[in-house]
């Protein structure tokens, strides 16, 4: 497989690793946003969070928890980011699920330039949920 995080779990590529248990193995983000930036990643391929098992979404936040609280003592940061990308529109840039957990201070001028949107009316905003609550109430 020609995966660079499926490469780092097996050593082939070399990575500096904070954490790691069964399921998962924690790196430094080599491009950080911030120092102490840490990629979680799960040891089985998927592509991002929509093709991943349930399970896997069960075992990732109390993980993601633990190393965000480490991350907060170790660094004594003021706060934290948890961020998943999914997929190329949404930014993703390894095709490997994972998620960036980045130490963030207070004053580190480090900002997510969202343009917010708002709905034209509730009407608009009531069609916009009930097309999602469809899907999801199938």
């Amino acid at each position: 497989m020609d995966c660079l995080f499926c490469k780092m779990k097996e050593g082939e590529i070399p990575c500096q690793r904070v954490y790691e248990d069964d399921d998962f193995f924690a790196i430094l983000d080599i491009n950080p946003i911030n120092y102490g930036h840490t990629l979680l990643i799960p040891k089985k391929h998927f592509n991002n969070i929509l093709d991943a098992p349930e399970d896997v979404g069960e075992k990732t936040y109390p993980v993601a928890q633990k190393i965000a609280k480490g991350i907060k003592e170790a660094l004594k940061c003021d706060g934290i980011n948890i961020i998943q990308n999914v997929e190329e529109a949404g930014g993703q840039e390894v095709f490997h699920s994972h998620l960036h957990i980045v130490p963030r201070f207070k004053d580190d001028n480090i900002k997510f330039s969202m343009k917010k949107k708002k709905y034209a009316s509730d009407d608009d905003m009531c069609k916009f949920a009930k097309k999602i609550a469809d899907v999801l109430n199938r």
